[in-house]
């Protein structure tokens, strides 16, 4: 049998090519002749297989050869490119209504934030490598420039407001507000990047970060500020600027309780916005005085408690006179908000478990186990150190408890759907571990503020694409470049022809190309 030409997958996922025979039944290698890491390199090597093949072949009366190639035409690989992914991230962009911003410099800066997070100097490299004629460094600065000029930030988020109104069917009735911190390796501080509380327990300037998102977790509104600002002091500004943006009204917002405070409640109400903000355990013996009193610490598993907790003032004594819980109104309750409170045994089991773990290591740097250190539940008198029991007591007394705190009516919003609304939060936490990991949403390379806003504003339009992306596909971010972007579309010249050779495409990708309504070819 004539030699002919074997392509097999090797174990590092490459393609080898190899020039293989038959001989008595048995295949046979002929000439390993290379492996192949991209659709160009797999061309390339095909190419020079077939020449192998036929070396020396009479070409025909016309000039062609028995493959069609022209007699002592030569292929050149001129050039790859990831084709569908890009196709992918424009179609989003322009579902979205992003073409708003007629800048493609700011575009590649955005597609290369989804695909491969890095520096602005470095993105270059990235864009090229996608296939696309990436802009001069210069040009990619002067994108940030311009968008904080145009004011990307406030078309960007009134196109994601559209969508979400219009496309995703107007649901803007709940949206869910969190806030984190992003670091710098500075030395010094400046008017934006303070030192200030890190959840990492970092020591570093840094600035905090707000997101807003709807119920989803599609973006809707980002806002930058200090890095000493408490996390009570950024909902005001940016629930504002939504509301003023799109003139709106009636929306619920969502927080934990980081959120909570007397002032932060107030304003809210007094915007006319209803709220559902979590509670602080250490509420809890005043907001269920009453069950204690009644019941004593017994409750049932998936209990809710139904009652009210004062906004300032301290409750009054003779609310314990009777057993039934106030049911909160406005007019009725004028010093008071709403308060749903529900036990979990599961999550009481957790509770304890974490009370344990902080017992053991106050206990241990008590017994000198550990150097002495801030911990709960350690109590310092002058040099001794003690366990604080009543605290802790105090503390296991409340295990399996999880408050909120509420302006809506139970008429308006029964117990279980306050509940059910404040545990989408999961959506604006993930929202920010993609910014912060897919995203890589930390801007190490920029110093000045505008330079940090308009970074942010690219970070905004990314998160916006992904979950655009993810919301059509039901796929990640992450999985869906790791499967377009090997996917490459090669231009190869004969004799000046071009020729474009396009990848192979499995089903499940296929499925997912139609499911973006992008087309193979």
């Amino acid at each position: 049998m004539s030699p002919y030409l074997r392509k097999v997958k090797t174990r590092s996922g490459a393609t080898a090519v190899q020039i293989v025979e038959k001989r008595h039944g048995q295949r046979v290698i002929v000439e390993h002749l290379g492996s192949a890491h991209t659709d160009a390199e797999l061309a390339a090597l095909m190419r020079a297989g077939h020449d192998k093949l036929h070396a020396g072949q009479p070409a025909l009366e016309l000039g062609i050869d028995p493959h069609g190639v022209p007699v002592g035409a030569v292929a050149v690989v001129a050039g790859t490119r990831s084709k569908l992914l890009m196709d992918a991230i424009r179609a989003s962009w322009g579902r979205l209504g992003f073409t708003v911003i007629d800048d493609e410099a700011f575009f590649q800066l955005v597609a290369a934030r989804l695909v491969e997070p890095t520096s602005k100097r470095d993105s270059i490299r990235v864009i090229n490598q996608l296939g696309m004629h990436a802009f001069h460094e210069n040009t990619f600065y002067a994108a940030l420039r311009r968008c904080m000029a145009g004011d990307y930030r406030e078309q960007i988020a009134k196109a994601c407001f559209t969508h979400v109104w219009t496309d995703a069917g107007g649901d803007i009735s709940l949206l869910l507000y969190d806030v984190t911190t992003l670091y710098f390796e500075a030395e010094n501080e400046d008017d934006l990047r303070k030192v200030g509380f890190s959840k990492e327990r970092r020591v570093d300037p840094q600035i905090v970060v707000g997101l807003l998102v709807d119920r989803s977790g599609f973006p809707l509104e980002i806002a930058c500020y200090e890095g000493n600002k408490a996390e009570t002091a950024t909902i005001i500004p940016i629930v504002k600027a939504f509301q003023d943006r799109h003139q709106i009204t009636d929306m619920v917002v969502v927080a934990d309780a980081g959120m909570l405070s007397a002032t932060n409640l107030q304003a809210l109400d007094d915007a006319g916005l209803r709220f559902i903000v979590g509670s602080r355990v250490t509420k809890a013996p005043h907001d269920l005085a009453k069950h204690f009193c009644w019941h004593g610490d017994h409750f049932t598993d998936a209990q809710i408690i139904d009652t009210i907790t004062m906004r300032r003032t301290k409750p009054d004594p003779a609310r314990l006179d009777t057993c039934d819980e106030p049911v909160w109104n406005p007019q009725a309750h004028p010093l008071a908000w709403r308060a749903v409170w529900q036990y979990s045994r599961k999550r009481a089991v957790r509770d304890q478990h974490t009370l344990t773990a902080q017992q053991n290591r106050a206990q241990a740097i008590i017994d000198g186990l550990h150097p002495p250190r801030k911990a709960r539940f350690l109590k310092t008198s002058g040099a001794t150190l003690t366990l604080d029991h009543t605290s802790l007591d105090r503390a296991r007394r409340l295990t399996g408890l999880k408050g909120y705190v509420t302006n809506i009516t139970v008429d308006t919003m029964p117990a279980d759907q306050v509940i059910s609304a404040y545990h989408e939060l999961w959506h604006v936490e993930q929202s920010f571990r993609m910014s912060k990991t897919d995203l890589a949403a930390r801007p190490i390379f920029h110093h000045t503020r505008d330079a940090i806003e308009a970074h942010l504003t690219i970070v905004f339009t990314a998160l916006a694409i992904a979950r655009d992306l993810q919301a059509r596909t039901g796929w990640s971010i992450k999985r869906i470049i790791q499967t377009l972007q090997p996917l490459r579309h090669v231009t190869i010249t004969i004799n000046g022809h071009p020729i474009e050779a396009q990848p192979a495409i499995s089903d499940n990708t296929r499925e997912i190309l139609n499911t973006l309504g992008i087309p193979e070819h």
